[in-house]
């Protein structure tokens, strides 16, 4: 689920409590989280309603000014469902980043690193920083979506980042590649 970054400090703030989406089927679980650009939200209720349901509060609720508003951009096809959300806090895998490697880490990242073979794409990133997925993927023989995957699981670890376009080594990645590569 998508939300724009003109909502991005309401969604933090707390200011903004619900979404509203049209889907066929619902993408979004109540108990579960997603991360945004501005931290982690839980969602505590998915619910499928009628569009006449909607009142102005529950615009305000979503970060629109009115009801009309929100109407608008709820146009299209699907089903509607009314998400309560709540900011759940900041992304983990960002302060992940900064902290400096454990000795007791630096095993267990190779380990893991050597199971998914990614080695060489944590040195493809160092070695290409803000250089396009797809070219990235293309240079080891891979599709765009698998080679994505991989670097997720990296960004699990606090080990890459994302740029506005490509990817870069974190400064916990620069350190373990350091000792690897000694």
């Amino acid at each position: 689920m998508l939300f724009p970054k003109k909502l991005w400090a309401g969604l933090e703030d707390g200011s903004i409590t619900l979404a509203f989406r049209r889907w066929r089927k619902a993408a979004a679980k109540a108990g579960s989280t997603q991360r945004f650009a501005g931290g982690v939200l839980a969602f505590a209720e998915v619910q499928p309603i009628p569009l006449k349901a909607i009142t102005a509060a529950d615009a305000r609720r979503a970060g629109f000014a009115s009801k009309a508003e929100l109407l608008k951009a709820l146009q299209g096809e699907g089903q509607l469902y009314r998400i309560v959300l709540r900011y759940a806090g900041p992304d983990r895998r960002i302060e992940l980043r900064q902290q400096a490697l454990q000795s007791d880490e630096i095993d267990s990242l190779k380990k893991r690193l050597a199971r998914w073979q990614a080695l060489p794409i944590l040195q493809a990133i160092r070695d290409n920083p803000g250089r396009r997925a797809p070219d990235l993927a293309a240079s080891f023989g891979k599709e765009t979506l698998p080679f994505k995957a991989q670097v997720r699981r990296l960004k699990e670890l606090g080990l890459t980042e994302s740029l506005r376009i490509g990817y870069r080594l974190s400064p916990r990645g620069a350190e373990l590649l350091e000792h690897l590569e000694r």
